[in-house]
């Protein structure tokens, strides 16, 4: 028997960053985001050699270890081992288990679209469907973050985990405490459609380490810089404002409500864009696009660029000249499932 399971990546719309602690946590936090058409996928195939096998397949990572209660965090497949202590410590009373574990996902790592947490919650889901464990949708959520950020120690947001397990397009709120409310947005499908259309994904062909800009944000906001406060509270504002303008379908105001949020994006951390990016987002306006973003935490991986009427086609021949990819995006409803296949 195979348990297998996928889960969404996400783009964000607006409000990023401010999932972060400690500005979620003083201030609250509001991000609007919705999952597209790549995954993370995995899949456990049960065993009964008393090794546990892990293959981080679009990585060409491979390890064979001995099944016990706690596998060693050393910089090998650490998401994945990360997944497997806590499942055994929490739910199977500390007891080893014997299985190979493979995954992979539609987008590189670093890419700016979650992929990391998004691939936390695919192995979670497989593990729930293999332990059959009662596990609903905050439940994971919340697991995902508490592995990543709290056992292994990775810095980054809460969006991701949260936008992977419900799927959709959704406007979540970031309280005191670790408390996170998804709220399910419900959006005409002719917006949806010319939302789509409009889209670009563009890939930068870099991957950036996340943890150091975002680092640089939460200390920011420990430190009290101001003119990096502000931009977050620019930020949440933002969320607010795309939720209204996709709601009632003014699309008109989704580039300006995008370049509005680029240009306090930039202001909340050093690292966030640099000359390349600059250039690429510029040139992007000249041909057409009324605004964009870098998605994620910056510093590389994908940008997203609004191109109304036909303007795409001209961005897109714009950024060929920058030697990355451009990639259309198609919305998907649903969050992580989980299945088994004999």
């Amino acid at each position: 028997m195979i348990y297998r399971s996928k889960a969404p990546l996400r783009i964000g719309l607006a409000g990023g960053g401010t999932d972060v602690s400690p500005y979620s946590d003083i201030h609250g936090g509001a991000i609007l985001n919705a999952t597209i058409d790549m995954y993370a996928h995995a899949s456990i195939v049960p065993r009964n050699d008393g090794k546990i096998v892990l293959n981080a397949m679009d990585r060409r990572e491979h390890i064979t270890l001995d099944a016990t209660a706690k596998l060693p965090i050393n910089g090998e497949l650490d998401l994945l081992k990360g997944v497997y202590n806590r499942v055994i410590k929490d739910y199977n009373h500390n007891a080893p288990l014997s299985f190979e574990l493979n995954t992979y996902v539609d987008a590189p790592p670093g890419s700016g679209l979650g992929s990391s947490s998004t691939l936390v919650v695919a192995i979670l889901g497989a593990f729930a469907e293999w332990m059959k464990l009662p596990l609903g949708e905050y439940d994971i959520a919340h697991l995902a973050w508490d592995i990543e950020r709290v056992d292994l120690d990775f810095a980054g947001g809460k969006q991701d985990q949260y936008a992977a397990t419900f799927g959709g397009y959704n406007f979540m709120e970031f309280l005191a405490d670790d408390k996170v409310i998804v709220n399910p947005l419900r959006i005409r499908t002719t917006y949806l459609n010319e939302l789509s259309n409009n889209i670009l994904l563009y890939y930068t062909g870099t991957s950036r380490l996340s943890s150091t800009i975002i680092e640089a944000q939460s200390s920011n906001v420990s430190g009290k810089k101001e003119k990096s406060i502000e931009a977050m509270h620019k930020l949440k504002e933002q969320a607010f404002m795309m939720k209204e303008a996709i709601l009632k379908g003014d699309l008109h105001r989704i580039g300006d409500l995008l370049d509005f949020g680029w240009k306090f994006k930039k202001q909340t951390a050093s690292g966030v864009t640099n000359p390349v990016i600059d250039e690429i987002y510029e040139s992007a306006l000249r041909a057409g696009a009324t605004g964009g973003k870098i998605s994620g935490a910056g510093g590389g991986g994908f940008m997203m660029f609004y191109c109304p009427g036909v303007s795409r086609y001209a961005v897109i021949d714009v950024l060929k000249s920058f030697g990355g990819e451009t990639h259309n995006i198609q919305f998907g409803k649903t969050g992580v499932s989980s299945w088994k296949s004999e």
